[in-house]
């Protein structure tokens, strides 16, 4: 008779476990990801990212077998690294206006802590890469759409849940909000200044408190402050 506790420990899947292989390879996209926001993706050579994390150029050829190639799994690997920090913890938050300020707060504090070294990472890459047609800027472009889509999402979220003003264009609010972001990522960087971090949030308190609907008075009219002294 199996017991209990066996019976459990075989229902649970399997985790499988990283070989050598893909261990490397991971910490390779790691530190080819930090350096990518300080020397550009265009400057992410095999033989300065062999120097870098300390192995030579033909043992980095069993892992990618060009630039271009690296290239791409350097955006791939720095998604995952901004959806593990960024998208997934926020979106444990209920939908709308709290998964919205999750979204801006936690790609803040990665921002802050320095997760890559020149700031965030799809923002170095867009800079880049915008005059520079090609698989890895379709690569930076889709991330950026997916980023604004999920803003966009929340927006029209809190504004299905009564929070915001519906007649507010989600995309417009998304476009607005990721521009406070990344003048507030490129500025700190620049210094670094946390005020500038601080600045950030302060617009995008501002902004959706603009967007919250005004309070009716008797009659069913929006009250409307009077600032004449009248």
């Amino acid at each position: 008779m199996v017991a209990p506790s066996d019976q459990r420990a075989a229902s649970r899947p399997v985790r499988r476990q990283r070989s050598d292989g893909e261990r490397s390879r991971a910490a390779i996209l790691r530190e080819a990801a930090r350096l990518a926001t300080v020397e550009g993706l265009d400057g992410l050579s095999l033989a300065r990212l062999a120097a870098a994390v300390g192995m030579s150029k033909s043992g980095l050829f069993a892992h990618f077998g060009s630039k271009e190639e690296l290239q791409l799994a350097t955006i791939d690997a720095a998604s995952t690294i901004f959806d593990r920090l960024v998208i997934e913890p926020a979106g444990e938050q209920a939908a709308g206006v709290p998964r919205l300020r999750a979204y801006i707060e936690r790609f803040l504090e990665h921002v802050e802590e320095g997760v890559f070294p020149g700031g965030c990472f799809f923002v170095s890459a867009m800079g880049e890469l915008g005059t520079h047609p090609g698989p890895a800027r379709e690569g930076a472009m889709a991330f950026s759409r997916r980023w604004l889509a999920l803003l966009a999402e929340q927006v029209a979220a809190a504004q299905a849940a009564g929070d915001l003003d519906p007649a507010a264009d989600p995309s417009q609010i998304a476009f607005e909000l990721n521009a406070y972001m990344v003048l507030g990522n490129m500025q700190f960087v620049a210094g670094p200044d946390p005020a500038a971090l601080e600045r950030v949030r302060h617009a995008a308190d501002t902004r959706l408190a603009a967007l919250a609907p005004q309070p009716r008075r008797r009659g069913g009219r929006p009250s409307r402050t009077r600032h004449d002294g009248a």
